[in-house]
């Protein structure tokens, strides 16, 4: 999966790129005009040297010739009959400079340096005239190089103005994005279009709004189920309650069946208590665990009461039992925590073979572990993996169960910010682990 992207990010380099490409073509064409026009400029002097040396060679000397020479690095020389006349005070390139009868500009190159020649011939007269070519560009690099810093100057007050201006920009998206992550189960009214109105948030905001009222009425339609289905299931588990309680009353001067009969109560009544917390369940929101009624538990005897309620179960697959429990006291919700530890067992139950093995055991460690082991012949590591699955068993098990029991214990879990975690067991089958807040207490 790839790293998420800030558009606030990409906005600022899109547009400072665009900008830094915008700059440095300008500069390359100022570098191109500047040069040709430096190219030229010095073409002119090199022409007007020679004017002047062609026409009066005292006048020249005294007057502008030697200026122009000593100023812009021009060397002369004024011959007669290849006699000469006149030269500038330097002229250590006009020796090194083969003769030719060739008049007009011509480029040369010599000990590394590119070089440009002027000849001119008039009644006998001729003048010979030289630069270095890199004279010409001395005062084009300062030029060139300080319009290239103050583009730099320019693109970092750019940088800094975009940083500004594209946050601000991108506040209205910000304040629909702070709306959508408001919204929980219990308030999912539209989104209101910020002010003010964007045109490109338009459809996103309408398809958003549009998302929110279907999910309205989905969860009204599944709350409407669940409290059908919670009738539905009172209703045969309150006349259960009554029957047990005529039964009791008729029987009351047997010795054994009252006691046998309280002990279904007890079932029902613990069956009743867990069908409304798993109603609650499935209408509590994951991250809004404060709705959930808690109080400090002790783990040791919720796995107490788990293992008596199974105990038939274990007796007849005759499941030995290695017990290692500790007074571990947690907050927790009493009912969901009971049937979370008991589905959790009844599973172990389930899955061990005949005679087989099932360990329960605590460790005092700062999360509060509870562990529970079985016996098996291994495990694939692909059924390992959908293990919580909704409705998800085993292929190839005779055992009853309707798939939600890990489902059911993840959520619970997760409402009380605990974890549950499956591996392989030593002992061949599974294990799982419960790991509990730190805060939780050991007595």
């Amino acid at each position: 999966m790839s790293a998420p992207i800030s558009l606030q990010t990409r906005l600022i380099k899109h547009a400072l790129f665009s900008s830094i490409l915008a700059g440095v073509l300008a500069w390359l064409l100022l570098l191109g005009i500047a040069s040709y026009q430096a190219n030229q400029l010095h073409d002119e002097l090199m022409e007007q040297i020679s004017e002047l040396l062609l026409g009066d060679v005292t006048q020249a000397k005294d007057t502008q010739v030697d200026e122009l020479s000593e100023e812009f690095d021009i060397q002369y020389v004024l011959l007669l009959d290849q006699q000469v006349l006149t030269t500038s005070v330097n002229h250590e390139l006009i020796n090194a400079i083969p003769v030719t009868h060739k008049n007009g500009f011509q480029f040369a190159y010599e000990n590394g340096r590119f070089i440009r020649i002027l000849n001119e011939e008039e009644d006998g007269l001729q003048v010979k005239i030289v630069q270095p070519f890199a004279v010409r560009f001395n005062e084009l690099w300062q030029t060139t190089l300080g319009f290239a810093g103050i583009l730099f100057i320019l693109w970092l007050m750019q940088w800094l103005i975009l940083r500004v201006s594209v946050k601000r920009q991108l506040r209205p998206l910000n304040k629909i994005s702070r709306a959508i992550g408001s919204k929980t189960a219990q308030d999912l009214s539209p989104i209101k279009m910020p002010d003010p109105e964007i045109t490109e948030l338009q459809p996103i905001v309408r398809q958003l709004n549009a998302m929110l009222g279907r999910l309205e009425k989905s969860l009204a339609a599944e709350q409407r189920f669940t409290a059908d289905a919670s009738h539905e299931l009172r209703s045969p588990l309150s006349a259960i309650q009554m029957r047990l309680q005529v039964l009791k009353r008729k029987y009351q001067d047997d010795t054994q069946l009252p006691q046998a009969l309280q002990l279904i109560q007890n079932d029902v009544n613990r069956g009743t208590q867990v069908l409304e917390n798993l109603l609650l369940l499935a209408r509590l929101d994951p991250e809004r665990t404060g709705q959930l009624p808690m109080q400090a538990i002790n783990l040791k005897n919720l796995v107490q009461e788990a293992l008596q309620a199974l105990q038939p179960f274990a007796q007849e697959k005759d499941i030995h039992w290695n017990l290692n429990l500790e007074d571990v006291v947690i907050e927790a919700n009493p009912e969901l925590m009971f049937s979370c530890i008991r589905n959790l067992v009844d599973n172990a139950i389930r899955y061990t073979p005949s005679q087989g093995r099932v360990e329960i055991r605590m460790v005092k460690t700062p999360h509060s572990q509870l562990l529970i082991e079985n016996s098996g012949e291994g495990i694939a590591a692909d059924v390992l993996e959908r293990l919580g699955e909704r409705f998800y068993r085993v292929l190839g098990t005779r055992t009853q169960g309707s798939g939600l029991g890990l489902s059911i214990c993840q959520k619970i879990m997760a409402l009380h910010a605990a974890k549950l975690d499956y591996a392989p067991s030593d002992l061949g089958g599974l294990k799982v682990s419960l790991s509990f807040k730190p805060e939780s207490k050991i007595s």
